[in-house]
């Protein structure tokens, strides 16, 4: 979010509107910036560089030691190195584009400075033999010979006070110098002001952080390499700042939420007990706790707001249902939205038998609904004769209305935004919302994406799980697998064959689901193997999903839409062709299909050799662990955070200085900082709150003043 952002009206002790003055020489155009024309302007753009802020949240990534020394000898090469030198002969190419060499001798020993399309005259002028100069530059060896290539300094010892001990490095774009980068730099802090602290003096006399603006200044002038880690006081500090930004607005979404009246939902027990009673096991430890954080959160004047975290197979489902019931025990209704129709099919399934248990009547609302059949289920609902509806965002569309819903579940959040919790939410009066994923999240992440959210995690797995063995196999054994297919098929059992995602075209993915499903055809018989790919018209994908649920088909070949997806527990081998080409968080979601029935179940993930560094990493990761929160952390790292989540739909903001994946201790201080100033001082209204609605301004988050202004 860029721009001034909304007014804020004044409400009680409110900060002036708009953004205050003292922030208006950050946020004027990058051109106002002395020697920033038109041209460094577009190239500061591709660096989302748009205006003097940005470039103070731009931090130098590493730095050259420029400490003079006595000699090349004993230096670490290939390296920087500055050194007072003699200079000698002067040996101009032999031919038109070759090298131009001079020959140079420090204290101790004799090297080469080399330029390429280098000019006699300049360099006679500037190098004259004969003459000391001091040079720096970057030192490596050739042929045997030590040579300076392009030094970047090259000065009378008398002028060589402005080589500067540590230079510090920026990030560039092509066509953009070192130079112009930190003489920007320079003009954006002489237009940084001193501003009021929003950290609590507690929190940062303990931390040992600078203020603001001395920060700002360090974190720009670093004075030996040590001075660019994440830890070093100025940058732990704007990290911070960073981080306490991205939490204030969760928070105020947060408290936005539950200061939204909510109603209390009360349920007797006695459909959830009839359910209990229905059930082949006994839930979890995990799925019990979680059942009761749910049921305490409904039971409470304030809206609910909840994340239900569970890896594959850990049992949300029936979370999700005694929760439902909650709502239906208490007189009122119950949603449950998937972002695909295979998926609400799937939910529909699950929770069908349970519910007839208890009585209870289940309907789905999908985008197929048309005519007479969608105006009936619609009036049932306005009635209240539908006590739990499952849908896709089809229950978003306006003419859907309930007589009292209670609460929505939204499965796979992250398709969902913060926006849609929100509007959800305007279906009912106070209705209260949990949100499902099966994607495990690292802890960092999820303080991150769901901030605003109180969160409950199913990490155990049900009874009678069995653990997956998981095995790498080069496709070049790929006849071997095919062999192991028609034996176990023998044996009744099912297998996915999941095709590899070929390029970004559906086509070329379809080509080779369709060749693969061809080939295995030809091997295993005619009618033992069905093929769902992405292209196929709802119907075709159905029933062939289904042909494949009731055991007529014994393979099915897919692309990744079976991802999130089909319940089959007979399915018991998971092929994965061209593994390497997947995330570890689709290896984990599609491996999660198999070893739900009562057989062992294998995943055989098939690679191209030979296998890349990270292709390894991830291979060898899904082999060794099906913890679903282990390969979440493994992700993490080797992706980083906006690639894990998908920036663009998570809402999370781009952080210039803060790293998830690193400062995840850090995140978590910010998010009871943050919690803690607005129940301290709900609208702000305190010095320091005051002194926070700034930090908001200058990091941006319009949306967060606006969520004061109308709070």
């Amino acid at each position: 979010m860029s721009g001034g952002g909304p007014n804020a009206p004044k409400d009680a002790g409110a900060a002036p509107k708009g953004r205050p003055p003292a922030l208006f020489p950050l946020f004027a155009g990058i051109e106002t910036l002395p020697g920033v024309g038109p041209k460094s302007a577009k190239l500061l753009s591709a660096l989302h560089i748009e205006k003097p802020a940005d470039l103070l949240m731009t931090l130098p990534h590493s730095g050259i030691d420029r400490r003079k020394r006595e000699t090349l000898l004993g230096a670490d090469l290939p390296g920087h190195v500055t050194v007072e030198a003699v200079i000698g002969q002067h040996r101009p190419p032999a031919r038109r584009g070759g090298a131009y060499r001079i020959t140079a001798e420090d204290a101790q020993t004799t090297f080469q400075i080399v330029f390429f399309r280098g000019h006699d005259e300049y360099l006679t002028r500037i190098l004259p033999p004969g003459a000391t100069r001091v040079l720096s530059g970057k030192v490596e060896f050739f042929d045997g010979m030590a040579q300076m290539v392009h030094p970047e300094y090259m000065l009378p010892p008398e002028e060589a006070g402005e080589i500067p001990d540590f230079e510090p490095i920026y990030p560039l774009t092509a066509g953009l110098t070192q130079g112009a980068m930190r003489k920007a730099a320079q003009a954006a802090l002489a237009r940084a002001p001193e501003l009021s602290e929003w950290i609590d003096p507690a929190q940062k006399a303990q931390a040992g952080w600078p203020d603001w603006h001395a920060a700002l200044i360090a974190a720009h002038a670093p004075a030996a390499i040590s001075d660019l880690g994440a830890t070093h006081p100025a940058r732990e500090r704007l990290a911070y700042d960073e981080l306490m930004a991205h939490q204030l607005t969760l928070a105020l979404a947060r408290s936005r939420m539950k200061r939204g009246k909510g109603r209390r939902t009360v349920g007797d027990g006695a459909l959830r007990a009839r359910v209990l009673k229905a059930l082949p096991y006994t839930p979890t430890g995990a799925q019990s706790r979680a059942i009761g954080e749910i049921a305490e959160d409904m039971g409470r004047e304030i809206r609910m707001n909840r994340l239900l975290q569970g890896d594959v197979g850990a049992g949300k489902t029936l979370v999700a249902l005694n929760a439902l019931l909650v709502a239906v025990e208490a007189g009122g209704q119950g949603v449950m939205m998937a972002p695909t129709e295979i998926l609400a099919r799937q939910h529909l399934e699950g929770l069908r038998p349970l519910a007839e248990s208890a009585g209870v009547v289940l309907e789905i609302l999908t985008g197929r609904d048309k005519g007479a059949e969608r105006r009936a289920k619609l009036a049932a609902l306005a009635a209240g004769d539908i006590q739990i509806l499952v849908g896709t965002h089809a229950v978003f569309q306006k003419d859907v209305g309930f007589r009292d819903l209670r609460l929505a579940i939204i499965d796979e959040q992250h398709r969902f935004g913060v926006r849609q919790r929100l509007e959800l939410g305007r279906k009912g009066a106070a209705v209260d919302v949990l949100v499902m994923t099966a994607t495990p999240i690292p802890r960092s992440l999820s303080l991150a994406q769901y901030g605003d959210m109180d969160i409950s995690v199913l990490d155990e797995k049900p009874p009678g799980r069995k653990p997956i063995a998981t095995a790498l196999v080069n496709m070049a054994r790929i006849d071997e697998v095919v062999e192991k297919l028609r034996r176990a098929i023998a044996d009744g059992r099912q297998a996915y064959w999941v095709c590899p995602l070929v390029d970004e075209s559906e086509l070329s993915d379809l080509s080779s689901a369709e060749e693969r499903f061809r080939a295995l055809r030809a091997a295993l018989g005619e009618g033992r193997v069905g093929l769902v790919h992405g292209q196929m018209p709802p119907e075709d994908k159905d029933a062939a999903m289904a042909a494949f649920q009731r055991g007529e088909t014994s393979v099915l070949v897919a692309t990744t839409v079976i991802e999130v997806g089909v319940d089959v527990p007979n399915a018991s081998i998971m092929v994965i062709e061209r593994a390497e080409s997947f995330g570890l968080a689709q290896l984990h979601q599609l491996r999660g299909r198999v070893g739900r029935g009562s057989a062992a179940s294998t995943c055989l993930l098939m690679y191209q050799a030979p296998l890349s560094e990270s292709g390894e990493r991830r291979l060898g990761t899904m082999r060794d662990t099906e913890d679903g929160f282990r390969i979440a952390e493994v992700d993490l790292e080797m992706r980083g955070a906006g690639d894990m989540i998908g920036t663009a739909q998570s809402g999370l903001p781009r952080f210039r200085i803060a790293d998830l994946e690193g400062q995840a201790a850090l995140m978590a201080v910010a998010q009871s900082d943050a919690r803690k100033l607005l129940s301290d001082d709900p609208d702000l209204s305190s010095a320091r709150g005051q002194a926070a609605r700034v930090l908001l301004w200058l990091m941006e988050r319009d949306q967060a003043i606006r969520l004061i202004s109308v709070g």
